[in-house]
């Protein structure tokens, strides 16, 4: 029978992922010489080639991806056993360590760490890392957080093994309006109407995709007279009358101003949706479980 080494299954994956014997090496703290060596081993304990040249690099033969699919279900397993090992070692007051991204935490994390305070029971002990979806994604990969919260526009896909994913918000994005604006007062406002006016939003990630989505939805293509990416700044160019701008109401309840006016879009109803993710198989676990309920109920009373 084939004898299949877990360690050597993770250096493939690392490989697979990061895209060169280089970067594999600095992830896992390896030498590239060391990379190859246990990959060539590998490669001999299964009995078929796992890597071809390609100029400079290597890449996976067609063997290699049949070998990792079928290796996910068993890193998903162990990562079962483990958090099933944790729970038992160390009951429910685990340690789940979270990265989410900046308007997440006052809106979602911290109020779940209060919910789980409030309970009867010990709780886990959460510990926040700010992040963005990249470098959340990053982190989760590694193992050196248990949870990401990131917008689903820029989580991985459902299908992607290595992950688990608990849709949490549908965030409604209100508009903000410097006070005497011409339709501040207006019965309804529809994203339209500003199809003329000068918009503040960040030159380029993903709140500059998610504007200009939610503006071409709308039928026209926002003007960006200021760019801005912290909520501050932006809504302080709107309280002086310099522009408007798509504020998501988890920002817009941190952040409030006397001069800008929030008004509710409930024609066009733009929504940002936001997602937590756990390494495949680690959801099982009862800290991490607990974690993922509490940010439910969280959103849940956000909405």
């Amino acid at each position: 029978m084939t004898e299949w080494d877990v360690k050597k299954l993770r250096i493939l994956r690392t490989l697979r992922d990061r895209g060169t014997v280089t970067a594999t090496a600095q992830a896992l703290l390896m030498t590239p010489s060391a990379v190859s060596q246990q990959l060539t081993n590998l490669s001999r304990q299964l009995g078929v080639d796992l890597l071809e040249a390609q100029g400079r690099r290597v890449r996976l033969t067609d063997a290699a991806h049949l070998v990792l699919r079928h290796a996910e279900a068993v890193f998903a397993q162990l990562e079962r056993a483990e958090a099933e090992l944790t729970g038992y070692l160390r009951g429910e007051a685990g340690e789940v360590r979270v990265a989410a991204f900046s308007t997440a935490v006052p809106a979602l994390v911290v109020p779940a760490v209060r919910l789980l305070r409030a309970e009867d029971r010990p709780g886990p002990d959460v510990r926040v890392r700010e992040a963005e979806a990249a470098q959340a994604y990053e982190l989760l990969t590694a193992g050196e957080v248990d949870l990401a919260l990131s917008l689903a526009a820029h989580a991985p896909t459902a299908r992607d093994p290595r992950f688990s994913l608990f849709p949490l918000l549908a965030d409604p994005l209100d508009v903000a309006l410097p006070a005497d604006h011409p339709l501040a007062g207006a019965p309804v406002l529809r994203l339209a109407d500003l199809a003329a006016d000068r918009w503040i939003f960040g030159g380029s990630g993903p709140w500059s995709e998610i504007t200009t989505a939610a503006c071409e939805a709308a039928g026209f293509v926002p003007e960006q007279a200021h760019s801005a990416a912290g909520w501050t700044a932006i809504l302080a160019l709107v309280e002086a009358g310099m522009g408007v701008a798509l504020v998501p109401r988890m920002a817009s309840r941190e952040q409030r101003r006397e001069g800008v006016l929030m008004r509710v879009l409930e024609a066009d109803r733009p929504r940002r949706h936001v997602v937590a993710a756990v390494r495949h198989g680690a959801e099982s676990g009862p800290a991490v479980e607990r974690v993922i309920g509490a940010l439910t109920r969280a959103a849940q009373s956000f909405s």
